[in-house]
């Protein structure tokens, strides 16, 4: 997480730049430059790793729900899909974000179970600065898999649309707007949001290796066994670790209300720009059918995909693989445009900005190359 953290916000930052300076979607500007095939072909691996990732997080959110009420998996895994998509539709993501959000304050669960437990702060602190680093086949999968869902291509389209969505709704009210002012206030946002990412996944990792991996916990196939491993674990306070475990439950239906729309609108958004369609999640389904469309039907064929009986948590690490491999020449494109002057005038990138871009696109791509060695059994 140490190393990540710069890559991270070094790669948000220019895709966020780029919506700002062109407002255009990412896709828009890779079509425009590297032509429709290219961006369609992209836009097809982000909606498969999104789609993927949205039947985790659904059937996640269904196993979840099973700890706090007793009802079906599928049943719960459908009433969440189409609840999510009704709220998208009739709602709007921006009224639905700013309510479930507040959810987010469960991931402090992590910190809170952290502190309670007996964790070896000394040595923490040692690996999280000097990483132990093996060349086995599955350190590298796993270390595929953790790049994957933290430089991940779903965000970089995001994080472009929704600049420029800013920007539009900026506009419609009338409000005064300056690219200097708004590239600082992202600047800014970015960093801060990143760290905070980093921050809880770093405590996460610390929970998994000491609170679960030290009590023999090793094998999680669901959210509910990860909240379940939680409750008889942490020995100090008798009751924290049932509190830990249903907030952790909370957080995770919370989170991934939050998430689900998220994955599915980054596809929308790039097919929608691949074509031209209009593409806002402000907008109605009558204004952006297509857009609305490639959303819909990244949530059902993920639900569908829920009813296969997949392990959910492996579907999580496969998407994140997945991503890891897509990653690596999307983050060569993005580092290539905000560094192109044609395209971003004088707030192109600096020059610490393109070589963490491209230390981040080497690492990706000889992660993603080790990996792809390894599943094929290639000496």
């Amino acid at each position: 997480m140490s190393f990540t953290l710069p890559l991270m916000i070094a790669i948000q930052e220019a895709s966020a730049r780029v919506g700002v300076v062109t407002g255009k979607g990412l896709a828009t500007i890779i079509k425009t430059r590297y032509g429709t095939r290219i961006v369609l072909v992209l836009a097809l691996l982000l909606a498969i790793a999104n789609t993927i990732n949205v039947a985790a997080d659904i059937a996640a959110m269904a196993a979840a729900l099973r700890l706090l009420v007793p009802v079906p998996q599928f049943a719960a895994a459908a009433g969440f899909a189409l609840a999510i998509l009704a709220a998208e539709v009739f709602i709007g993501y921006e009224r639905y974000s700013s309510i479930l959000k507040w959810l987010a304050l469960s991931l402090l669960a992590y910190p809170l179970v952290a502190f309670i437990s007996h964790v070896p702060w000394g040595s923490l602190l040692v690996a999280t600065v000097l990483p132990h680093v093996s060349l086995s086949g599955g350190f590298v999968f796993l270390l595929t898999a953790v790049l994957g869902t933290t430089i991940s291509p779903y965000l970089f389209f995001w994080e472009a649309a929704q600049e420029v969505e800013e920007i539009d709704s900026m506009k419609k009210r009338n409000q005064r707007w300056s690219r200097r002012r708004m590239t600082k206030h992202m600047r800014i946002d970015n960093a801060f949001g990143m760290f905070v990412s980093n921050l809880i996944m770093w405590f996460v990792l610390v929970v998994a290796a000491v609170v679960l991996h030290a009590h023999g916990v090793t094998n999680i196939r669901s959210a509910a066994d990860a909240a379940r491993a939680l409750q008889p674990l942490v020995r100090s306070f008798p009751h924290a670790g049932a509190l830990a475990g249903g907030i952790f439950a909370l957080g995770i239906i919370g989170l991934g209300a939050l998430a689900v729309p998220v994955l599915a609108g980054s596809a929308s958004y790039a097919f929608a720009d691949a074509f031209g369609w209009p593409a806002s999640l402000s907008a109605s389904v009558r204004d952006a059918p297509g857009f609305y469309a490639v959303l819909a039907a990244a949530v059902l064929i993920g639900l569908v995909i829920d009813f296969t009986g997949l392990d959910p948590i492996q579907l999580l690490v496969w998407s994140a693989v997945i991503n890891g491999f897509v990653a690596v020449p999307l983050i060569f494109v993005i580092g290539s445009i905000s560094s192109d002057r044609k395209v971003m005038g004088q707030h192109t990138s600096g020059w610490l900005s393109r070589v963490l871009i491209a230390v981040a696109g080497l690492l990706m791509g000889v992660s993603a190359i080790a990996t792809l060695a390894g599943l094929v059994h290639l000496p």
